[in-house]
Formats: structure tokens, C-alpha cells, sequence
């Protein structure tokens, strides 16, 4: 038995433009690989693969030996590896990473799956992710990025189709998670035990820009904990996510559906979360939060608690660092959420602006734990219009 260690795009591989491939990835072997950018002790052997027609997972022409001196030879190369279906696969064994026992045993120290950092112009498609021991796919200060066709899968149980407390101790298994401009997602399948897709922020120390923005995310099937902006915190040289849009995407028995997230920062510090869109998204049996707009719940000390509101007195602080402007949902439908619909609050001496519900439907709501109220709702200057019923509590409501 072994487990994946981080499998790294180098910008080298990013450089070269080969029409003829499907998909670009690094070739993993039964030995641990972390390739960063090259350096005069790196020796490693990497590989660029590709699918073929057949739905072989293949090394393709060229491939690349980095050298001790920096430089990159090419060398021919034709070999079958893993595949399924019309994907190829890298398989994390990620069971023997996961449950309650491992993760007090060894927290979050455990490999991701697939991460590239510092790269440009990519294309992933045609891959099956599973059972990463930590974050699946993290996409790291890039830029000119596109995923298509390739899905993540991570759960306990291979049939499973909820997600309950034993499901839920597949810690940590995000989906895509991405910080950087112009990406592009879509026609993705995703089911794991975190965050399904994740915008992480950029600053103004960040390489290819300083805001995470200007990304799309179509046609997704989703179901986890959440279409998710974050956690953003604030930083000294501004945290920033803006220009995002999620749309024609559908949760099926999802954990968290809509999921927007701040976390805190330093006195001082700042950041924004600006011009965020979900559009058209389907969210069907939500055992959580539907929608969720505020801070990070979460188990360290300065998060709103997992158990909140649930167990009296558990802490809720929100944090101040972040500017919210411009969130938008549009045309989104609730089906049977366990709880009632969501929460929506903001830090009241910075509170959240320009947050508009339009046609958001929530259609037979559990109630609990806010009843007739629906939402959780404070810290917020909002506008419900359209069909949007039932309106959160706080929101100016504007007739048809």
C-alpha cells in the first residue's frame, strides 16, 4: 500500500503548447513525488500523459527529464497505465487517511492529491479523482486554467448517496480548490465531504494577479460541502475574490448547497469579496445549510462553531476584516432543505452590501432553527425580488 504525496505541474510543462493532447497531469509512481519548479536537486522524472481514444490513460510525446542543471531534454515514450470507463484515474486510497481516529492522530498533515502552483495556461480534462487523503485538486496562483470532464469522487462507502456522521470523516477532501484568474470549470461531476469547489483568495504578494477573479463555473453536479467562496480572511496586502460565477448547477443530497465564508484576520488587515454570482442552481435535500453567507464554521477557536446555533452558547463571531459587495443569487430553488433555508449575516460595523435574492424559491423548508423567520439574518443591506419566497427577515422586499 501507498499513498500519493503532492503531484506538481511545473510551469515548464504549462510553457509548451501540444495541440494534440487530451489532458496534461503529472505522472505519478509508487515513490512519492513533489516537484516544484526545478532546481539544481531535483533528479525527478516526470511525464506528460494524456487519454487516448480508447480511454487509455497513455504517456504521450513529449515527456520531460529534468536535469541537474535546470534544463529539460525531451524523450519519446509509449505506456499503458490506469483507466476507467473514458477516463483515466489517480486513485489516492484515501480510506486508509480518513475517520475520526486518523484525523486526531495526524490533522490535516496528509497529501493532497493533485496541486499545481505558479503555472499558466492548463487544461485537465478527462480524469477521475478519488479518494484523496486531503484536498483533491488545488490549483495554486495560476492563471488560464480549464477543467473539463474530469469528476472527484471521496466517500467512505462506495454506493453512498448521503452524507452522515461516518461519511463526513472523510476530512478535508475538497474538490477543486483555486486562487488565481480566468478559470474555467465545467461539465464536472464532484462528491466528497468538504468543500465541492473552493475560490481561494489572491493579494498583491500573489504572482499572476492580485485578486483571485474573473471564473467560471457551469453545468456542475455537486455534492458535498458547498459551492464555496473561501474561507477568506483578511490579510496586509489585501485578500481578494471578485468577478466569480456559478451557474446551471445542480446538489443532490448535498451537506452545505450555497456557501460563502469569511474568516478572521489581524486588526488592520483587509480583504473583499466583490461581484460573486450563482445563477440557475438547483439544491435538492440540503441535511445542512442551503445557503450560507457569513463566517467560516469551523472547529478552531475564532470560527463560528460547528454546533452553533444548535447548543446554546456556542460563539458565532463575525469577522470585520472583509468588505462584501455585489452578491447576487439568481434563479436558484431550494428542494426540501432539512433545516430551515440559511443564514445570512455580516459583521454590523461592516456589513455586507448590495446582496440581492432573485427568484430564490425555497420549496417545503424544514423549521429548524429559525421557523417563521426562515433565515438567520443581520449585518446585511439586501434585496429580495422577483419570486423570491420566502424573503429573508432583514431584506427590503421589491414588488413585482
Amino acid at each position: 500500500m501507498y499513498s500519493w504525496e503532492m503531484l506538481h505541474f511545473n510551469q515548464k510543462f504549462a510553457d509548451h503548447n501540444y495541440a494534440s493532447l487530451r489532458k496534461v497531469l503529472v505522472k505519478p509512481s509508487k515513490n512519492n513525488i513533489a516537484v516544484e519548479q526545478p532546481t539544481s536537486v531535483v533528479p525527478a522524472i516526470t511525464v506528460i500523459m494524456s487519454v487516448n481514444d480508447a480511454g487509455q490513460l497513455v504517456e504521450n510525446i513529449p515527456s520531460f527529464k529534468f536535469q541537474n542543471d535546470n534544463t529539460v531534454n525531451e524523450h519519446n515514450a509509449n505506456h499503458n497505465s490506469q483507466a476507467a470507463g473514458n477516463k483515466g484515474v489517480i486513485d489516492g486510497s484515501g480510506k486508509h487517511w480518513w475517520g475520526l481516529v486518523e484525523y486526531l492522530l495526524i490533522g490535516e498533515n496528509r497529501p493532497r492529491l493533485l496541486s499545481i502552483y505558479n503555472s499558466t495556461n492548463l487544461l485537465v480534462e478527462n480524469l477521475l479523482l478519488k479518494d484523496s487523503p486531503y484536498w483533491t485538486f488545488y490549483a495554486n496562483d495560476i492563471a488560464n486554467l480549464e477543467i473539463r470532464h474530469t469528476d472527484v469522487d471521496a466517500r467512505r462507502r462506495q454506493n453512498v448517496h448521503w452524507h452522515d456522521l461516518d461519511e463526513m470523516t472523510a476530512f478535508n477532501t475538497d474538490g477543486f480548490d483555486v486562487a488565481g484568474k480566468n478559470v474555467w470549470i465545467h461539465d464536472c461531476n464532484i462528491w466528497n465531504d468538504d468543500d465541492c469547489i473552493a475560490v481561494k483568495e489572491q493579494d498583491s504578494n500573489s504572482i499572476h494577479s492580485s485578486c483571485s477573479e474573473n471564473m467560471l463555473f457551469e453545468r456542475i453536479n455537486a455534492s458535498g460541502v458547498g459551492l464555496t467562496i473561501g474561507s477568506i480572511g483578511p490579510s496586509k496586502a489585501h485578500s481578494c475574490v471578485r468577478n466569480i460565477t456559478f451557474r446551471n448547477c445542480t446538489m443532490y443530497n448535498t451537506f452545505k448547497g450555497i456557501y460563502l465564508k469569511s474568516r478572521p484576520g489581524e486588526v488592520g488587515y483587509t480583504g473583499e469579496i466583490t461581484n460573486i454570482t450563482y445563477e440557475n442552481v438547483q439544491i435538492n435535500n440540503a441535511s445542512q445549510w442551503a445557503i450560507w453567507i457569513g463566517p467560516q464554521q469551523a472547529g478552531y477557536k475564532e470560527a463560528c462553531s460547528l454546533l452553533w446555533p444548535f447548543i446554546p452558547e456556542t460563539p458565532c463571531p463575525i469577522p470585520f476584516g472583509i468588505t462584501w459587495n455585489n452578491i447576487v443569487l439568481r434563479n436558484i430553488t431550494l428542494n426540501d432543505p432539512q433545516l430551515s433555508p440559511g443564514v445570512i449575516i455580516g459583521n454590523v460595523s461592516n456589513p455586507m452590501l448590495n446582496v440581492l435574492f432573485d427568484n430564490v424559491i425555497v420549496n417545503n423548508p424544514g423549521f429548524l432553527p429559525w421557523g417563521n423567520h426562515f433565515y438567520a439574518c443581520s449585518g446585511v443591506e439586501g434585496i429580495a425580488q422577483g419570486n423570491t419566497h420566502p424573503p429573508p427577515p432583514c431584506f427590503k422586499v421589491n414588488p413585482l
